[in-house]
């Protein structure tokens, strides 16, 4: 009998040591991850006249530019002083698409130094991130 309850305890305080420890980690692991910026600030330049436009987006929120929805879902300054580097996750729809397979027509990260690693590919518009704040 006093085997039996020697184990119950055991596996009371395994599964405790369990949930504490997993606590533990999911804490550490939230503090370690970046907290996204509140507004990105884009410019976007029309082939056709040769207009350039800035224009300031709110995180999560979606604005309609010429026939292009812009949506900025995450925006990151690093933590870095001697080379900052801004990045956003955008999403951009072309409004005169009738192509029902194609959503977006970028999806992707997006990086202000270095434009040309995820580029923006449209025949009339080009997108570019240029800074992130709060």
């Amino acid at each position: 009998m006093l085997k039996k309850k020697n184990i119950k305890a055991g596996k009371i305080n395994f599964l405790l040591a369990t949930v504490l420890s997993i606590l533990i980690i999911k804490n550490i692991h939230a503090e370690a991850l970046p907290k996204s910026e509140t507004t990105a600030e884009l410019s976007v330049l029309d082939k056709v006249s040769s207009k350039n436009t800035n224009i300031k987006i709110k995180v999560g929120e979606e604005i309609s530019f010429q026939n292009l929805n812009i949506k900025v879902l995450k925006c990151y300054n690093s933590e870095f002083d001697d080379d900052p580097e801004v990045t956003a996750y955008i999403q951009v729809k072309d409004t005169t698409m009738n192509n029902n397979d194609i959503v977006f027509v970028f999806n992707d990260w997006t990086f202000a130094s270095s434009p040309s690693i995820r580029p923006f590919d449209h025949p009339v518009y080009d997108v570019w991130l240029k800074k992130c704040y709060s």
